[in-house]
């Protein structure tokens, strides 16, 4: 998206190529950036400038990918085109009211489905107005989508998080160029971006993504025998509090090679089968590992005694109800759950493997990760786990089940 913004050519390497991010180089492609694949991970992007961009000719299909869905709407938000947005089933049920009341602030207008939801049809304004927002939930695609919407307006934007999300977007704004601050003022973030820039070119290499290297790091402390190194992984605070998690329960995973690629901290990661033992999640570090909840479910129902989550009322309007979904996933699995109103309770079987999904298929509501936990649970399980469709897993891990029996084999 920042190279769609600049004016010349940005160069990237290490792309995770899942259906994700080809659904927004394609929207971006009907918004007039020239994109190009070279090899696997090496693409190139030709912008349109801060401002540039084009009217579609015909809806932007964004298949499962609600983050490509909301950052897109504010670009959109402050450039005076309108826009179509469809996607599959799992995407039209997830809301979109989060972003539509900030950007509808600042000029933009919308025609949504009933619920706020897709298909949904927007006309940014060309000037929008500058606001400040106070982000209700923590939520970095809705900071990242208004601070998208402010490069193209005139003054200064600001977005405040009281409680503080990944930050991915501010680094790589400020790497392109963008007039970015950040203050920390009684606690809270204060986010301001002035607008009507002009942004930088870059070459860019991708980190290797914590969401991806989570389902692995459980793998190997699962698996007797386990000493597996994964490479080149993402560690930037705001992520990385799956590892603090699984460390606490007693993780044996060990940074190797601390370094930065890209302005973003990352390591190697060594990781061997360990005895976990439940605890109590701090509310506190939700946000750094929403994404990967659901594999350290999976984690807790292996572990010995309790695990206690709270606070993630965010993971009920993911792809599914993350949840409730994993609660009914697990204890079809053999583990012992309950579905608390906010988060989910486990008693661990102590290192004993789960019984197994059996004659019955794990409903996996078109949610990917729901499928790739599960299928780390059937790794620690006597009759294996079966899922009811694995095509969501390439919504963000295309090679995923090729990468597990290889680090399984």
């Amino acid at each position: 998206m920042f190279g769609a913004l600049a004016v010349g050519e940005t160069k990237i390497e290490g792309l995770l190529e899942g259906h994700d991010v080809l659904a927004t180089a394609d929207a971006l492609r009907a918004m007039g950036a020239v994109i190009e694949r070279h090899a696997e991970g090496k693409w190139s992007v030709h912008g349109v400038g801060v401002g540039g961009l084009l009217q579609p000719k015909s809806a932007l299909d964004m298949g499962n990918s609600g983050t490509s869905t909301r950052l897109l709407m504010g670009l959109i938000a402050s450039n005076g085109i309108t826009a179509a947005f469809t996607g599959d089933a799992s995407l039209s049920g997830r809301p979109m009211g989060r972003v539509i009341t900030p950007l509808g602030q600042m000029g933009a207008s919308f025609e949504a489905s009933p619920g706020g939801t897709l298909p949904l049809m927007m006309t940014g304004s060309a000037p929008a107005i500058p606001i400040e927002y106070r982000l209700p939930v923590a939520s970095a695609q809705v900071k990242s989508a208004i601070l998208l919407a402010g490069l193209n307006t005139p003054g200064i934007t600001t977005v405040v998080e009281p409680v503080p999300t990944r930050d991915h977007t501010e680094r790589m704004l400020k790497g392109f160029g963008a007039d970015l601050t950040v203050e920390i003022a009684e606690g809270e973030r204060i986010i301001r971006i002035r607008g009507e820039v002009e942004l930088t070119p870059q070459n860019i290499t991708v980190p290797g993504d914590p969401s991806s290297a989570a389902f692995f790091i459980v793998a190997a402390l699962l698996t007797e025998g386990s000493d597996l190194t994964i490479e080149n992984v993402g560690l930037n605070e705001t992520r990385a509090g799956l590892i603090t998690v699984l460390q606490q329960m007693g993780g044996n995973i060990e940074l190797v090679d601390e370094r930065e690629v890209g302005g973003e901290p990352v390591a190697d990661l060594r990781v061997r089968h360990s005895r976990l033992h439940g605890i109590e999640v701090d509310p506190a570090i939700a946000p750094s590992m929403i994404d990967e909840f659901p594999v350290l479910f999976v984690a807790a129902a292996l572990a010995e005694g309790r695990t206690i989550t709270s606070g993630l009322e965010e993971l009920r309007v993911k792809e599914s109800d993350r949840l409730s979904a994993m609660a009914a996933a697990l204890k079809s699995a053999g583990a012992a759950v309950t579905d608390a109103e906010d988060g989910l309770i486990i008693n661990g079987s102590g290192g004993r493997p789960l019984s197994g999904t059996a004659d019955t298929k794990v409903i996996t509501h078109l949610d990917h990760r729901i499928a790739m936990s599960m299928a780390v649970a059937g790794l620690a399980s006597e009759s294996g786990v079966e899922v009811d469709d694995t095509r969501p897993i390439a919504t963000s891990f295309p090679v995923f089940e090729e990468l597990l029996e290889r680090a399984t084999s």
